[in-house]
């Protein structure tokens, strides 16, 4: 978790270059002040080494639960708040009601999340919830200003990781989606014109007449709402359909 730019194996600069421009940022600003949220003494310990090297950050309290979370949000002035999307132990809300929960009472302090969580529902459910900033706990421990920044200018971040699984899910999505459309024929027609084979080459590849492609191909356009070749092509692609879901 919170891993380092060298444990991601990333160049510098690539392919968020606003981590450089991060540290100059937030030493031009005024100071942040941050309330800390998480279950993991060693989450709120690492955050506590990389928000000392910004002396523009300043953490104002930490909390370990969701109740100790409100208690600190009333106790301190803060300007942001950085959280886990589940944290351990009882309390009356679940992950999201804790966070609608504290959009509600504290309503112009902008919530970063910071999180474990891999489901694409539960990820979309939190940032529906309106919050400035998502990063995975997988991501770089030096996003975590980047989302400071963005989210103080009232923008909304989110991390790499979090971006691929979403985009990861969507793709899903939309292959059960072609699955549930189309006939398994039709479906092959569109894997093989995914990989860049015209109708005369699949034709040959299925043992069908050329007639017979033309035609799978036009009925699989029809169900798909996809006018043209190149539609057609982009679609495939973005779907992430390639030949080995024919096996």
């Amino acid at each position: 978790m919170l891993e380092s730019p060298v444990s991601r194996g990333q160049p510098p600069g690539a392919p968020d270059t606003a981590v450089a421009a991060a540290p100059e940022t937030l030493d031009s600003a005024a100071p942040v002040r941050v309330i800390v949220a998480d279950d993991h003494p060693l989450v709120l310990h690492a955050l506590d080494s990389l928000i000392a090297n910004y002396p523009n950050l300043q953490i104002v309290a930490r909390a370990q639960s969701v109740s100790t979370l409100f208690e600190a949000a009333a106790l301190h002035a803060f300007d942001l708040v950085l959280m886990d999307l589940h944290m351990a132990g009882p309390g009356q809300f679940d992950a999201h009601e804790a966070i609608r929960a504290f959009r509600s009472e504290f309503a112009n302090k902008p919530v970063v999340v910071l999180t474990m969580e891999t489901d694409a529902q539960a990820l979309r459910k939190a940032i529906s919830l309106d919050v400035e900033g998502m990063l995975s706990k997988r991501d770089r421990i030096d996003l975590i200003p980047v989302a400071i920044v963005s989210a103080m200018a009232r923008e909304h971040y989110v991390g790499p990781v979090v971006r691929d699984l979403l985009a990861e899910a969507a793709r899903n999505e939309r292959r059960e989606e072609v699955h549930r459309l189309l006939t398994r024929r039709e479906f092959e027609v569109l894997t093989h014109y995914a990989r860049g084979l015209g109708v005369t080459e699949i034709a040959g590849r299925l043992g069908r007449s050329v007639k017979t492609i033309s035609a799978q191909k036009c009925s699989a356009m029809k169900k798909l709402a996809l006018t043209n070749d190149i539609e057609l092509y982009r679609f495939a692609v973005e779907c992430g359909v390639t030949q080995s879901e024919l096996t």
